[in-house]
Parts: C-alpha cells; sequence; structure tokens
C-alpha cells in the first residue's frame, strides 16, 4: 500500500478567489484528499483582484477551517488591489511573513511542500517552512519572475531587479523540484544552467465535468440582451500583460457590425481605465461585466461564440499557456490567440482556432470579421478543440501523475536520510 503523503500546498491565491492559481490548487489538492493524501493548504485572506477582503474574513490574522476534504489555514496579509507596485509588493510580503510566523505552527508535520508562484515570496516563505519542518520542498513556477514584472514595465530599477534576480536563482537551486506549468519554462530556466532532471512538466489542465455540466447559455444570453448577436468575449484578469485596448479598437473598427457584440467578464488593474476608453469612444457594442465566481464563469463560457486570448508582444509571454485556453477548448468554443510562441502552437496543433500578430489592430479585426462569416469553422474549431482538450488535459489525470512524482521526491528524501544514518553509524563504530 502507498504510503500515505502528508502534503503541505502554499499558495497566495485560493478560492473564493477566482483566478487560474487559486482554481489550479483547489481542484489538485481536492484530488489528491480524494485520493488518500492528507493535504493542507497555506493561503490568505481573499481580496484578489479589488484588494478588499469578504465582511466575513475582516479583522482576522489566522483562520483554521476546511475546504472539501482539505485542511486549510489562512494567515494575514496586507489587502491590496492588483495595480500599484509599492501596495502589491507589501500585499506579497506580508504574506510571505505571516504564512511562516503564523502558518508554521497550524500545517502539521508534512512530508513535502509545494509553494507555486505567480509571485515568488511565496516560494521564500515554502523554503523556508520546508526548513523548519526538515521536509522536502517543491516550487511550483507558473510565471517567470522577476521577467513577468519587468515584461509589463512594473519595474525599471536596475538595482531591484538584480536583486529579484538573485533571489529566483537561489530558489531555483534550493528546490527538490521544480514544477513548470509550460514547457517554455523549462527550455528557458535550462538556458540558465538550471538542470533539466530537476525540472518535470505538469501542465494547467481543465477539469472536464465541471466545465461540461451547464447545458447552455441561452438564459444568460437573454438576461444580458444579448441572445441574437455574435459574442466575442474576453474572460480574465484585464491586466497590462492583456493589451485589451487593442479589442477595444477592433470593436471600434467592427461597430458597423451590429449583430457582432464584445463582452468582458472580470475584473484587474487596468479595467477602469479600459471602461473610461469604451466611454470616450462611443462604444456601443462593448459590455463590461463584474468578476464572477468559478461556478458561474461556465454559463459566460457557454453564452460566447468566440474568445480572444491576447498578450502583450513581449519574449516571455512566448512561453506561457494561459489556463483558459483549455477551458475554452473543452466548451467547445472557437479561440482567437493574439500572442507568439507556445500557447499558439497548442491551439493550432489542436485545430481549436486561429490566430494573429499580438498588438496588430488590423489583423485581429480582420480576423474576427472572417470568423464571424464562417460560423461551421468555428463550430468545427470547437469540436476539435474539445476532443484534443479531453485526450490531452484533463486536470484530474495531471493531478494523479504529479502525485507520483511527489510520492517518488519524498521516497529520496527517505532513502538519502537513511545512508547518512548508516554513514553516521559507521563512523561511530571506526
Amino acid at each position: 500500500m502507498a504510503k500515505r503523503l502528508n502534503i503541505l500546498y502554499l499558495s497566495h491565491y485560493f478560492p473564493p478567489e477566482v483566478n487560474a492559481p487559486a482554481i489550479r490548487v483547489s481542484e489538485m489538492a481536492s484530488r489528491w484528499a480524494d485520493n488518500g493524501s492528507d493535504v493542507t493548504v497555506l493561503t490568505g485572506f481573499p481580496n484578489h483582484p479589488a484588494g478588499i477582503i469578504p465582511d466575513e474574513f475582516k479583522g482576522m490574522k489566522r483562520l483554521v477551517t476546511k475546504f472539501k476534504k482539505l485542511k486549510l489555514v489562512r494567515t494575514y496579509q496586507y489587502a491590496a488591489p492588483n495595480k500599484g507596485f509599492v501596495k502589491r509588493i507589501m500585499n506579497y510580503l506580508s504574506f510571505m511573513f505571516s504564512s511562516v510566523i503564523l502558518g508554521s505552527s497550524q500545517v502539521g508535520k508534512p512530508d513535502i511542500i509545494i509553494a507555486t508562484s505567480p509571485q515568488f515570496f511565496v516560494a521564500v516563505a515554502g523554503y523556508v517552512l520546508s526548513r523548519i519542518k526538515k521536509c522536502k520542498y517543491v516550487f511550483e513556477i507558473r510565471d517567470v519572475w522577476p521577467e513577468e514584472i519587468v515584461a509589463v514595465g512594473a519595474i525599471k530599477n536596475p538595482s531591484i531587479i538584480k536583486t529579484l534576480e538573485a533571489i529566483e536563482m537561489f530558489l531555483y537551486r534550493k528546490a527538490d523540484l521544480l514544477v513548470a506549468v509550460a514547457q517554455g519554462t523549462i527550455d528557458l530556466l535550462s538556458e540558465r544552467g538550471i538542470p533539466k532532471e530537476k525540472m518535470v512538466l505538469y501542465p494547467n489542465g481543465v477539469n472536464i465535468k465541471h466545465f461540461q455540466e451547464v447545458p447552455s447559455g441561452t438564459a444568460l444570453r437573454k438576461e444580458l440582451g444579448i441572445d441574437d448577436k455574435f459574442v466575442v468575449s474576453y474572460v480574465g484578469t484585464h491586466g497590462m500583460a492583456h493589451r485589451l485596448e487593442d479589442l477595444l479598437q477592433a470593436a471600434k473598427n467592427l461597430e458597423k457590425y451590429k449583430d457582432i457584440q464584445f463582452l468582458f467578464v472580470g475584473d484587474g488593474a487596468e479595467k477602469k481605465k479600459l471602461v473610461k476608453t469604451a466611454n470616450e469612444m462611443n462604444l456601443k457594442n462593448v459590455i463590461f461585466h463584474d468578476q464572477v465566481s468559478h461556478d458561474k464563469i461556465v454559463e459566460f463560457y457557454k453564452a460566447t461564440d468566440l474568445f480572444m486570448v491576447p498578450l502583450r508582444k513581449a519574449k516571455l509571454f512566448t512561453k506561457n499557456i494561459p489556463s483558459k485556453i483549455y477551458e475554452i477548448m473543452v466548451v467547445k468554443k472557437p479561440i482567437l490567440i493574439s500572442t507568439e510562441g507556445e500557447s499558439r502552437k497548442l491551439v493550432e496543433t489542436a485545430g481549436a482556432g486561429l490566430s494573429c500578430t499580438p498588438e496588430n489592430v488590423k489583423e485581429m479585426t480582420e480576423k474576427i470579421l472572417y470568423l464571424y462569416e464562417n460560423k461551421e469553422l468555428c463550430e468545427k474549431m470547437g469540436n476539435d478543440g474539445c476532443s484534443f482538450a479531453i485526450a490531452n488535459a484533463s486536470r484530474m489525470r495531471i493531478a494523479d501523475n504529479y502525485l507520483e512524482t511527489l510520492r517518488k521526491v519524498v521516497a529520496d528524501i527517505t532513502v538519502y536520510e537513511t545512508e547518512q544514518k548508516i554513514e553516521k553509524e559507521i563512523k561511530a563504530t571506526a
């Protein structure tokens, strides 16, 4: 019988937050618990992306509770909206310290600790806790920091960048295992001298059952007054990395087509600016909707005819695969992806959509119009993408394989400790 693993999963984000890290951690951890592991999640109090802690959590410094079969430990963090460098860094650092100071006594004796980015101060806390608990340490890399924040212009000071890069390399070296969610991350770190045998790929994937159980988005389309429209949607964080102003310009270019409707769903640092821009452009074919729960978002997926997945034109973003791509595929919707590299290759390999050059509004406009005029092609792309996702991107299957890797990592440290003990006994009797 396989050893019952005691896993500590450390994440800055967790439900009711609805971003990709929160969903990945909750679904992976729940699957491991269902498979017999003891899993604790150490996280902060929810406040992303608006920087507002819900009333039921206000004033709390620590809370120990349950989430499905998981033990959930929440510790203090300085709440801050997903914008502004100084406040965001305070948000990150406060959780780094509180997770160690307030969380250490509540997480038991794990066999292995997984610390997941996107911000690597979580990984610093994970490393410190692994030394306190004397257990294996895994760094799960969603986004490569500090490159990600440098690429969008959030940090420009060379001294700060150099310091963050030094912390980054320290964390890579100290990790017993590096888990990447995109092959591009492994390639990038290999170029920096990180051994490939120290890294493993476990992509985001999708909870197939969750995204297929809602029959249609017909009721939502009627509610929004778009039941007779060709709906072009962007769903997710309205952030600096996504160049959503290009999509607004495409909407302006297509405003004479009265049955094309643009729908933005979510929140983020750029949202107020985007809403203001849309008003200034007098766009009548654009709707902005608030962020919705993970359960509710399925209806918005089903209510959409074409999904946009844009990213800025930057080398780093060629290594990323937005998790929403798999979700879009499994609900049988076509994708127009405005980026280059790994995510574009994924969409094209799956036959799930078309691509256009990032930051090229003219080409984006033309591709939207082309797909609007070719509904049968849209249907075929939706079906092909769904088949690909089911065959290659089941989050439950990925989680099962991930768990087996964690078992091997823990087994390695057990062997190492045994060897050390034998060595000490030999020296003592020599």
